[in-house]
């Protein structure tokens, strides 16, 4: 398929040379899908999963349709984390700049007042619900003037229990305003929110279920004992990658793993709760600019984390359903990426991780096992595995590796033990090829070769 540029989707002159500044030509598939109807004046719900190109998708368009002079806020875009927001806003400054727009985050674990100065002073202001709301109620400003609504993520805001809040605040919003409504899945509460906070919407649908695995990723279940789970992750870190991703499910756990890994040499960083905005930054800061490779979170710290060069995810500690595996594991092969999502297995965790798997459709080889049914009922039958597919961990437990819909003998394969340093760690710490990303993460093509080495810290 040929590619639609930003121009000929009526994307104005200034908005095409401030993308193109950062290298940014081409429109992914939701861009060029979306771009258009924004532009003129239609509500849009889309169901695009993060990783899609959708930050773009809503605002380009939003900063087109946003007059320097507006009454200020002028648009409002709504994000479940604050992680979510910041990324939102660095994603759309220079553009914003470029139409001589301001725009700021607004969220909770920073003071109030510098914060509401700067609100009430942009004319897009990218907030979490909780922490708007208390601004509004300080009167820091109002959204009578809000002429664009964005609802981001809008399924894990729901699974937040941030409903109530959004109801109260686009009940905030003028009646007359616009509202693009972005959501990775469509079903139950989201579906009624979206038929609630739209008149007329135009509908795009880009991408997996987020009920769905993502057929860019390789499926790993690695077989362990909770006394060798360690040493399985440690064997897992030491194979050729980029970064890593590696969940747990409480805050403690994050911090005590991530103390048993520097006492095996790996340098890794927390994201939890616990964390302060400050250190949650630093973390992110220094994951997403390969100054460390490993980050450990729990999946509420991980939410709307899009970091270019995941290139694994780890389970150390597993999903408690499917929806949290494929929410895990999207965090890698994105935008056009493959990727590799390894579950660490105990013997009293078989049959729940059997389950998940068998309901997403993924080949798993663990006791338990049914025929597998994706969502939506569709049988998707195990492929072939190739020969490296299957291996023997620390425990002696062999690695079950599945990648559904997608060709095998990827960059990435099956994680393979390493010997001595990294063949990624030879390269000078100067003048190596960059990265191929834009700052949120979400890959945009930009013209130039990605990444395939770690940067030098």
């Amino acid at each position: 398929m040929s590619q639609q540029s930003f121009a000929a989707l009526g994307v104005s002159k200034a908005v095409v040379d401030a993308l193109a500044a950062r290298r940014i030509t081409e429109p992914f598939a939701i861009q060029r899908e979306v771009i258009g109807d924004v532009l003129a004046g239609r509500d849009v719900l889309a169901r695009s999963p993060t990783g899609s190109g959708k930050t773009l998708a809503f605002g380009v368009p939003m900063i087109d349709r946003t007059a320097a002079e507006s009454r200020r806020p002028a648009a409002l875009v709504l994000a479940p984390t604050r992680e979510l927001a910041t990324q939102i806003v660095e994603e759309l400054r220079s553009t914003a700049q470029a139409r001589a727009l301001r725009i700021t985050a607004v969220y909770g674990g920073v003071g109030l007042l510098k914060q509401a100065q700067a609100a009430a002073r942009a004319h897009i202001v990218v907030a979490t619900p909780g922490r708007l709301e208390d601004q509004l109620a300080r009167g820091a400003f109002t959204l009578d003037h809000v002429r664009t609504l964005v609802i981001d993520e809008a399924d894990r805001m729901l699974d937040m229990g941030f409903r109530p809040a959004l109801d109260r605040i686009v009940a905030l919003c003028p009646a007359d305003r616009q509202t693009l409504f972005f959501s990775a899945t469509l079903d139950g509460e989201a579906g009624r929110a979206a038929r609630r906070y739209t008149r007329d919407a135009a509908f795009h649908e880009h991408g997996p279920s987020e009920r769905r695995a993502s057929d860019a990723v390789e499926h790993h279940f690695v077989s362990v004992t909770h006394d060798s789970r360690l040493d399985a992750l440690l064997e897992q870190l030491g194979s050729e990658r980029e970064l890593t991703l590696v969940f747990v499910r409480t805050k403690h756990g994050a911090d005590k793993l991530v103390k048993k890994l520097a006492s095996s040499g790996i340098d890794a960083v927390a994201m939890h709760g616990n964390k302060t905005q400050a250190q949650r930054e630093r973390a992110l800061a220094r994951f997403e600019s390969f100054d460390v490779d490993t980050l450990v979170a729990t999946d509420v710290a991980a939410r709307g984390i899009d970091v270019g060069g995941i290139s694994h995810v780890v389970n150390f500690d597993p999903p408690h359903d499917s929806e949290t595996y494929v929410h895990r594991i999207g965090r890698t092969g994105r935008a056009g990426a493959t990727g590799v999502g390894i579950t660490l297995v105990a013997p009293d965790q078989n049959r729940e991780v059997a389950r998940i798997a068998d309901e997403l459709g993924i080949a798993h080889g663990l006791p338990g096992s049914r025929p597998s049914v994706g969502a939506g009922g569709f049988k998707r039958g195990a492929r072939p595995a190739p020969a490296q597919a299957k291996r023997h961990g620390p425990a002696g437990g062999a690695a079950q590796s599945s990648r559904p819909g997608a060709a095998q003998g990827s960059r990435h394969g099956a994680p393979q033990p390493r010997h001595g340093a990294p063949q990624r760690d030879q390269q000078p710490k100067h003048g190596g090829p960059q990265r191929d990303r834009h700052s949120s993460g979400e890959g945009q093509r930009r013209g130039r070769p990605a990444r395939s080495h770690r940067k030098q810290g």
